[in-house]
């Protein structure tokens, strides 16, 4: 696993209007892999299928309860689960918890809230694979710290977004080395260069933004004219 944010998340909830909202709310957030399911039956099928490592789930479901499934999954693998439910009762909250539920979070909730609770959880399901927490890439005097995902410079920190990680994890990975275009939108998107390229170039120039002392002028990250792009290495500069 490269990074919580590439953590495949399932959504199950009978109301389709709400998992289009939950699954844009984790997507703007920064999470590649999003998908839905609106019933126990489409539920079991993602899981076979997909393999989450994660999933949002609502108690009450058309063909069944949130609780049952739990036990159900549970037994096939042991992933994180999150109850999403308007059933707020203390006995709900603790019946839910009690039969292994990673957290309880009641309807309706902020945004923000449902994403650092459940960033929470995949921290501490995953800390153990999270590859290269505590390591940092040094760029002058920039610092980018992979656990975090955060840009340190003069005392301030900005984060990367997910595609913004993915790509500086795989030029960092190839530094002073050239990155094609193609590689670049695979480690990305998990495709070829098909319509990607300036999609691509606006993440590079955001990324520029935050690592470049001066962007238009990069030190770091340079373009290889026809060919993709490559992090210039310190012995170099």
């Amino acid at each position: 696993m490269r990074d919580i944010y590439s953590c495949k998340i399932l959504i199950v909830d009978d109301e389709a209007a709400l998992c289009n909202m939950i699954k844009e709310i984790l997507m703007q957030a920064g999470f590649l892999a999003v998908y839905t399911a609106q019933s126990c039956t489409e539920a079991r099928r993602a899981a076979s299928d997909i393999r989450p490592e994660a999933i949002l789930l609502d108690v009450m479901l058309p063909d069944g309860d949130g609780f049952s499934l739990l036990q159900e999954l549970r037994r096939e693998r042991d992933i994180p689960i999150l109850f999403l439910s308007a059933r707020d009762a203390d006995a709900d909250r603790l019946h839910g918890l009690g039969l292994g539920a990673d957290d309880y979070i009641a309807k309706p909730f902020l945004p923000q809230e449902l994403v650092l609770r459940l960033t929470a959880v995949l921290r501490r399901s995953y800390a153990a694979n999270l590859q290269n927490a505590g390591e940092r890439l040094s760029l002058g005097e920039t610092v980018v710290d992979w656990g975090s995902g955060l840009v340190l410079r003069d005392a301030s920190s900005t984060p990367l977004t997910a595609k913004e990680y993915a790509l500086l994890r795989k030029l960092a990975d190839n530094r002073g080395n050239i990155v094609t275009i193609d590689a670049l939108c695979r480690a990305v998107w998990d495709e070829e260069n098909f319509g990607y390229e300036n999609t691509l170039m606006v993440h590079i120039r955001r990324l520029r933004e935050k690592i470049e002392e001066n962007p238009s002028k990069p030190r770091w990250l340079l373009t290889v004219r026809g060919l993709g792009y490559k992090l210039a290495r310190e012995d170099t500069q």
